[in-house]
């Protein structure tokens, strides 16, 4: 016991500060960027040869990227070989919408922070009940990793329920395939109101890379009113982590506000 005591005592204190003090590696695929400055008349080529529905050409001609649909794949990336397509270090992506997630550059619209009286009621505690419709397992790990000593969300008031009727909202994951569907709705009916939806993945944002499959819906947005988009393949706890934070209105004007 004295061994294990010492140990951990050298270990030191392991739950990462928020925002993060060290910078993310090079190798961390964050928010894709898109150079139109780079962009040619192969732009329609870049967008056939994409493996996902992240690059779209609008009705004007101009390129443009679905963070909610970008598998956040090198070979997106490659898609263009103009390179006009690339991806930052940056974690901070989640959106409020749908279409703050579309964006003909890289910058996003961050998420905003609930009305007032939303905030009050759950910015000091916030109860999920996880629902994995359909799904790879990729983004319910990295949820699962919100509760290690690393990310520790329950420090920010923020824990998953085993019941939607002790939940204040629920988190889906997953393409939302017919079988369930009304898992889904009937989960979403037992949290008491107000309550709160929020999608995180491609799959559950746009379908991921099964859009288009008559088995799967083509996002939650058509089946529930979303709260929080929070885009990734699988997204990073610190994706999940900022977005939640800054729809409760803890972090505003780009400052944390009582976060430890």
């Amino acid at each position: 016991m004295l061994d294990v005591i010492r140990a951990r005592m050298r270990q030191g204190i392991r739950t990462a500060a928020f925002p993060p003090e060290a910078v993310l590696p090079e190798r961390f695929r964050g928010r894709p960027v898109l150079d139109p400055s780079r962009c040619t008349t192969a732009c329609r080529e870049c967008a056939m040869r994409a493996p996902s529905a992240a690059i779209r050409i609008r009705e004007d001609g101009a390129p443009e990227l679905d963070l909610g649909a970008c598998l956040f794949s090198p070979e997106e990336a490659l898609a263009c070989p103009a390179g006009a397509i690339g991806y930052t270090t940056d974690y901070r992506m989640a959106g409020s919408s749908r279409d703050a997630l579309r964006t003909t550059g890289g910058k996003v619209d961050l998420a905003h922070a609930l009305d007032e009286r939303s905030r009050r009621l759950f910015g000091r505690s916030l109860k999920l009940r996880s629902v994995v419709a359909g799904s790879c397992n990729g983004c319910e790990a990295e949820l699962v990793a919100l509760g290690n000593v690393v990310f520790d969300l329950g420090r920010f008031g923020v824990q998953f329920v085993a019941s939607p009727r002790h939940a204040d909202g629920i988190v889906v994951t997953g393409a939302v395939n017919t079988n369930m569907r009304l898992a889904l709705e009937k989960t979403y009916a037992a949290v008491p109101p107000p309550k709160l939806v929020i999608a995180v993945g491609a799959c559950a944002i746009s379908g991921g890379p099964f859009v288009g499959s008559p088995e799967v819906a083509g996002g939650i947005g058509d089946i529930l009113p979303v709260d929080l988009w929070v885009p990734g393949c699988p997204p990073h706890p610190l994706t999940t982590i900022d977005g939640l934070l800054r729809l409760l209105g803890a972090i505003e004007g780009g400052k944390t506000r009582g976060v430890p």
